[in-house]
């Protein structure tokens, strides 16, 4: 059995059980993070960001209302999806560790007891992040390379400052961006263009 480089004399003895393969001290940190930050793993270091602005869940929870009542619930539109708010999804061998603002997938793949369990490790169908100046970085940079890499089909990014809803979906070589919406238009957008999206509801309150 192969060993991490950090695995030596006492450290080798506090291993997290869950997450073997991160440093002890990367686990710790993640789970000890203070209530004010946003704590996440990534290609197994620990990464911690404030806690978003207002206009920032504002956006999540209107995207979540404009989704839920046609994909979740099967009103008014197709059904067929679960989709979460700030999800942990623990993704690949390390894994990497990972809280997108809201996720979404089809009923279809999911195991038995999938909602029961305290995180995910089925890679979701949908992704949606919500950028501000804190995260834009990780959210456009590492992360997007993490659901390319876990075969996440599409993934949107949402910018409150500039009200507007990037549509991506996965190729092989990368990330096609599909379409760029913006203001109060009423759109349709991959993966869910069975039913208009009112941009207007991400704004306001």
């Amino acid at each position: 059995m192969g060993y991490a480089p950090w695995m030596s004399g006492d450290a080798a003895r506090t291993i997290d059980p869950e997450l073997p393969n991160l440093a002890p001290e990367v686990v710790e940190g993640y789970r000890n993070a203070p209530e004010t930050m946003v704590a996440e793993i990534i290609d197994g270091q620990l990464s911690l960001m404030p806690r978003p602005r207002l206009e920032h869940a504002t956006a999540a929870e209107g995207l979540s209302e404009e989704l839920g009542p046609p994909f979740r619930r099967g009103r008014g539109g197709p059904g067929g999806w679960v989709i979460l708010p700030e999800p942990e999804l623990r993704l690949g061998p390390l894994p990497d560790v990972v809280v997108p603002d809201l996720a979404g997938w089809r009923r279809e793949r999911l195991p038995e007891g999938f909602i029961t369990s305290a995180f995910a490790s089925v890679a979701p169908d949908w992704c949606c992040e919500v950028l501000s100046p804190s995260t834009e970085k990780v959210d456009r940079g590492r992360k997007l390379a993490i659901y390319h890499r876990e075969g996440v089909g599409h993934v949107w990014l949402v910018s409150p400052v500039l009200r507007s809803v990037e549509v991506y979906r996965r190729a092989d070589i990368g990330w096609l961006l599909l379409a760029t919406f913006e203001g109060d238009a009423v759109v349709r957008a991959e993966p869910f263009d069975a039913v208009p999206l009112e941009l207007a509801g991400l704004w306001a309150l």
